[in-house]
């Protein structure tokens, strides 16, 4: 029988292609594939222009040589990276915001380590290695600075990223995270929920956990068939024992974690019913991190907001967007 969430895969591919992305894969260093969907425009010829070697995704996670290169971002268009949460893969979480910004924004989509085919052999599980082979990879493709929005787990990686690359990220754009997951956070956080360990919540086994899973992550409630919850989860869901590990990677104990004084702009976008992290958490948050960093809630949205609410989202994604190159006009 054919898997409705996998046939849709390339219409899925056509449609990010048509708004201007194209998939490459990296190798960040031996042994570790990271696959990103970067700038249509900046993939050329290699008989023209400067070039980066790059390689060309396959499905079975090998790679061969491209004969396709990679140049540098267009100078014109600030750089935005969108990084992915734990339940789906890069393109998949942000397929409603990749058309809304290419005509002004060079979008980069990465796919992180144990998803959407990104690879390691490193039994590194840390946040900290993402955004290491994330900012890697996006020096090896000519970016020099970048916006990044995080969303859930990705925001986690993209404030490790702000705090190992200063010079690389300029600023940030956070939904529906936090700046790391101490013990008494991932405890309340999940007593709160009524689940006993983060692979219970975030990696399901069964319909009924992913309908618990989305229960939980969205303002209003979904139905799907339990055919299309099935097939969700055999696509969605890959790198089992990996991604588990990740998770208790991800974990750190509350003496471990100190506030990084982020010279970045921070920018705070939040469903306010979000189940997983509340309002309170991120206003929080917001205090600790200080001057630099901005708050906007979005009504009627969950954790899922930027696919419950694209066009707001997308509407106060750009704003700050554009609020951020007004300041860089008066300098």
């Amino acid at each position: 029988m054919v898997n409705l969430v996998e046939a849709q895969k390339p219409l899925l591919h056509g449609l990010m292609k048509m708004a201007g992305i194209k998939p490459r894969s990296i190798e960040i260093e031996p042994g570790t594939i990271m696959n990103l969907w970067v700038p249509s425009e900046t993939i050329k010829n290699p008989k023209k222009n400067k070039k980066i070697t790059t390689t060309t995704p396959f499905s079975n996670n090998q790679c061969a040589t491209s004969p396709e290169t990679t140049t540098k971002p267009d100078p014109t268009k600030p750089v935005v990276v969108l990084v992915h949460g734990f339940a789906g893969e890069g393109i998949v979480t942000w397929q409603f915001q990749v058309g809304a910004l290419t005509k002004k924004y060079s979008v980069y989509v990465p796919d992180l380590l144990f998803f959407g085919g990104s690879v390691t052999d490193s039994e590194d599980r840390s946040p900290g290695f993402q955004a290491e082979c994330l900012g890697k990879g996006l020096r090896k493709l000519g970016v020099e600075k970048c916006i990044v929005v995080g969303f859930s787990y990705g925001g986690m990686v993209a404030f490790k990223m702000a705090e190992m690359y200063p010079d690389l990220v300029e600023a940030l754009v956070i939904s529906g995270s936090i700046l790391a997951m101490t013990d008494s956070i991932s405890t309340s956080t999940l007593n709160g929920l009524g689940f006993s360990s983060s692979s219970e919540l975030l990696l399901p086994t069964s319909v009924k956990g992913l309908k618990a899973l989305l229960k939980v992550a969205a303002y209003k409630k979904l139905w799907f068939p339990d055919r299309l919850h099935r097939d969700f989860l055999e696509v969605m869901f890959t790198n089992r024992k990996e991604r588990g590990e990740l998770l208790e990677g991800l974990v750190v104990s509350n003496k471990d974690t100190n506030i990084p004084n982020f010279p970045q702009r921070i920018h705070l976008l939040w469903g306010e019913n979000d189940q997983i992290f509340n309002l309170e958490l991120a206003q929080n948050m917001k205090d600790q991190l200080g001057d630099k960093t901005t708050f906007h809630g979005i009504e009627k949205a969950g954790h899922l907001v930027h696919l419950e609410r694209p066009c707001v989202y997308n509407r106060c994604l750009k704003q700050f967007l554009t609020s951020l190159h007004a300041e860089k006009s008066q300098y």
